[in-house]
């Protein structure tokens, strides 16, 4: 494997994206919807880089079998607090076409949110993204199937630090 980004790299944009979601959220009722199993370390290190009272909840999620995508949405877990009278934040690893964060955000927006705003960790260049941008990203990267923190190749690999490209 190649490594892509390092923990160092990957550690300071956390940090920064903190950092500017404090900002933008500072003095809303904001909760934090982490997309499982990917974005659980970004997740984690992204809500502790938010200086806000926050709530988090967890959306257990995937539209992929194995390594490749099958084009649906399975929904595994709901989320365990409401929607309502909140803004949202919808946190996930790895940005392909946009279609699990659309469907996601389509649906939270129907449950009462006050808004609905997308961070992902990798935006990748993917010819035909036609369903969502996120609103803020960690890294751009080109369209390699990677793997580590948290991002995976048959459940395999999320452990590792770093995020590298798969030989």
């Amino acid at each position: 494997m190649k490594i892509l980004l390092t923990e160092e790299q990957i550690a300071s944009r956390v940090h920064e994206l903190g950092k500017e979601i404090t900002a933008f959220y500072d003095g809303k009722p904001l909760t934090v919807v982490i997309l499982m199993n990917g974005a659980l370390p970004f997740g984690a290190d992204l809500v502790r880089a938010v200086k806000l009272p926050l709530r988090w909840d967890a959306l257990s999620c995937s539209s992929y079998l194995g390594d490749q995508s099958s084009g649906k949405m399975n929904v595994r877990a709901g989320l365990k607090n409401p929607a309502t009278g909140r803004h949202l934040l919808i946190v996930d690893d790895v940005l392909d076409t946009g279609f699990t964060l659309k469907t996601i955000r389509d649906d939270l927006l129907k449950h009462g949110a006050l808004s609905v705003r997308t961070c992902v960790l990798l935006n990748k260049n993917v010819s035909g993204k036609y369903f969502i941008q996120p609103d803020w990203t960690g890294f751009d990267i080109p369209d390699q199937y990677v793997v580590g923190y948290g991002l995976d190749s048959n459940e395999e690999y999320r452990n590792l630090p770093y995020i590298a490209v798969k030989d």
